[in-house]
């Protein structure tokens, strides 16, 4: 069973920078989907980026040029560094895994972490 933990949360000003992590535990199916996720406020739960098992990654459009999605090479962490990080993107930010390629509907995967907040001021 895969476990995902996240870290690398905290406070931000308007502008900044921040690098969340997601740590891997269990076994990693050879064919899998790893994506970032937010809880904005006052929204449902809505993409980042994804990245396939094969190195395919996709970005929402207001992470395009913001987000950079990456995974180690043992598949044991999953990376977004983030900049320009702006108020509204205050909120907890989880890692899901699915044991196969799909893009980023939260109801396509099953594996969650426990979600890491992230807090911007303005």
């Amino acid at each position: 069973q895969v476990q995902l933990s996240e870290s690398g949360g905290g406070s931000v000003q308007d502008g900044g920078a921040l690098r969340l992590s997601c740590a891997v535990s269990g076994h990693t199916p050879e064919i899998n989907t790893m994506a970032w996720f937010r809880d904005a406020p006052g929204k449902e739960r809505e993409g980042i980026a994804f990245i396939h098992s094969d190195g395919n990654t996709r970005y929402e459009d207001f992470a395009k040029g913001r987000c950079t999605i990456t995974r180690g090479s043992a598949t044991t962490t999953l990376d977004l560094a983030m900049h320009s990080l702006k108020p509204a993107g205050t909120g907890p930010y989880y890692c899901a895994m699915e044991p196969r390629w799909v893009r980023l509907q939260p109801s396509d995967y099953n594996t969650w972490g426990q979600g890491d907040q992230v807090t911007v001021s303005s």
